[in-house]
């Protein structure tokens, strides 16, 4: 029996939720286990619910009484401390490239336009991708967050990127708890470190990534 992907939906829109349910309800591998519409309830539906996988918009209200936008860049690092296996999703229509920065860089590994029916149209390959080590941008998103003259050109992974996909080269089979704690670092900040590796090399896997920074000498080649 293939074991499931267990997914949290936050989402404040009933239409767009039904969307989700068409689209994964029929997929034997993923299973959609709660869906909230208000940001408080998330933590104790995460409690109650164990998920591979949170997929939420940006502007969700906080709670019934409050209906400001729940605080996603304090809430998605604290989430991934607490859950340390679980990857992000952000589905969302605000592509501001500064907001977008903000987001990938406190954990999400997925940030989707809810007008990129390319994207939603492959929602569970996108989230089997990213339960895997992977990440998705929808392709104005990427191109909004990278150096339009080439990934790698004018920004060099730092050392810490460099020491993650070295190790990740080393292991290729680890997983990314695994691989975090040979550095001692938590695992989303494995995660950050290899997705921001990913966006500045200009792909969405490790393996790739492992390839193209071998290509540019970044890291040791493998023995011929």
């Amino acid at each position: 029996m293939t074991e499931k992907i267990h997914v949290v939906i936050l989402e404040d829109h009933q239409g767009i939720i039904d969307g989700y349910y068409f689209r994964l309800s029929n997929v034997e591998d993923i299973e959609v286990v709660a869906t909230i519409g208000y940001g408080e309830d998330l933590e104790p539906v995460l409690a109650r619910h164990p998920a591979d996988l949170l997929l939420l918009d940006v502007t969700v209200p906080t709670s019934a009484e409050n209906r400001n936008p729940y605080p996603i860049l304090f809430v998605i690092p604290k989430l991934l401390k607490l859950y340390p296996n679980l990857t992000v999703l952000v589905v969302t229509m605000h592509n501001q490239s500064t907001l977008i920065r903000a987001i990938m860089e406190a954990g999400a590994t997925g940030y989707v336009l809810k007008d990129d029916q390319a994207s939603i149209k492959e929602l569970p390959s996108i989230i089997r991708m990213l339960v895997a080590g992977g990440i998705h941008l929808s392709q104005s998103v990427y191109q909004l967050v990278m150096n339009p003259q080439g990934p790698i050109l004018d920004q060099p992974l730092n050392a810490r990127q460099l020491e993650a996909l070295s190790l990740s080269a080393s292991y290729p089979n680890s997983s990314t708890a695994e691989l975090a704690d040979r550095m001692n670092i938590e695992g989303s900040t494995l995660r950050n470190l290899l997705s921001g590796a990913y966006l500045k090399l200009g792909v969405r896997t490790r393996a790739a990534a492992i390839a193209k920074a071998r290509q540019l000498e970044l890291i040791t080649p493998e023995e011929s």
